[in-house]
C-alpha cells in the first residue's frame, strides 16, 4: 500500500478516454466503399443487359451475372499480369463482354475452337451465353491459360475445355462446326490451320476492326463474307469474317491441308 506522507499532495491522473476515432473512420470507410461497389456493380449491369437488349441477345439473370464474374476475375489478375489493355470495368464490358456477344449468332454448330484466346475472348463469353456449345480455349501462353482455367473452374462451366498449345501443334480427335479467332494477324496461314480442323459444312470466322483489315481475303473472296457488327457502346468499327470451310477446301491451296487433317 502506498503510504502517503503529511502534507504530501498527490496528482490525481485522469483516465485517458479511449479514441474510437480511427475504427470510426474505418468503418465508415468500409461502409462508403460497399456502397460505391454495389453501385457500380448494378451500372455495370444495366450496362450489359441494355447491350444484350441492342444486340437482340436472350441471356438469364444467371447468365449476365457470371459474365460480371468473369470480369471480376479479369480485373483481378490484370493487376498483377495485365492480361488485357481494358481494364475499367465498364471498358471491358463493351470491349470485352458485348464485343464478344455481338458474334454470337453467326456460331455455328454445336462445336467451337476459339484460336489464340488470350483471356477468353471470346469463347469463354459465348460457352456462358450457349451453355449447349463445347468450347476449346487454344492459346500457347501458359499465363493466359492458367488464367482461363481458373475463370473457367470459378463460374463452373462444364462445357470449356483450355488447352495450352499452339495451333500447328494442336492435333485432336474432334473437327469443330466453329472456328473463331480475334484480330488474327496472318490470315492466310491461320486458314490454312483452321481448315484443317474443320468438320464438314463448319464455318471459319476471324474477327476484325476496320473494313480495310479485311482486305487480306481477296484471294478467297468467293469463300468469304465479310459483315460489319455493330457493338453497343464501342465508337470504332468491327468487322466479321465468315468463310464456308467447305468452299476453302474445294479447288484452293489449302485443299490437300484439310485433307492431310481428315487423315490424322
Amino acid at each position: 500500500m502506498l503510504e502517503r506522507v503529511p502534507g504530501e499532495v498527490i496528482p490525481v491522473v485522469p483516465l485517458r478516454r479511449r479514441d474510437h476515432s480511427d475504427a470510426g473512420r474505418k468503418m465508415s470507410w468500409a461502409s462508403g466503399k460497399a456502397r460505391k461497389d454495389k453501385l457500380l456493380r448494378s451500372e455495370l449491369r444495366r450496362q450489359l443487359r441494355d447491350g444484350v437488349a441492342q444486340l437482340h441477345l436472350r441471356l438469364t439473370d444467371a447468365q449476365l451475372d457470371a459474365l460480371l464474374i468473369y470480369t471480376d476475375i479479369l480485373s483481378r489478375w490484370n493487376r498483377v499480369y495485365n492480361l488485357t489493355a481494358a481494364q475499367v470495368p465498364g471498358e471491358m464490358v463493351t470491349r470485352h463482354l458485348l464485343d464478344s456477344l455481338a458474334v454470337l449468332p453467326y456460331v455455328h454448330g454445336e462445336t467451337l475452337l476459339d484460336v489464340g484466346t488470350g483471356a477468353g475472348l471470346p469463347g469463354l463469353v459465348l460457352a456462358v451465353a450457349r451453355p449447349d456449345l463445347s468450347c476449346v480455349l487454344l492459346d500457347s501462353n501458359r499465363k493466359k491459360t492458367r488464367f482461363c482455367l481458373q475463370a473457367v473452374a470459378e463460374l463452373g462451366l462444364a462445357n470449356v475445355q483450355v488447352v495450352n498449345a499452339r495451333l500447328e501443334q494442336y492435333h485432336p480427335r474432334t473437327r469443330y462446326s466453329s472456328i473463331i479467332a480475334r484480330a488474327y494477324s496472318q490470315t492466310s496461314e491461320w486458314l490454312g490451320e483452321a481448315l484443317r480442323l474443320s468438320a464438314t459444312g463448319a464455318k471459319i470466322l476471324l474477327m476484325k476492326g476496320t473494313e480495310a483489315d479485311c482486305s487480306q481475303v481477296a484471294a478467297v473472296r468467293e469463300c468469304a463474307k465479310v459483315m460489319a457488327l455493330s457493338v453497343p457502346g464501342l465508337n470504332a468499327q468491327r468487322h466479321l469474317l465468315t468463310f464456308d470451310a467447305d468452299c476453302l477446301g474445294r479447288g484452293t491451296k489449302w485443299e490437300k491441308v484439310r485433307q492431310r487433317g481428315r487423315s490424322r
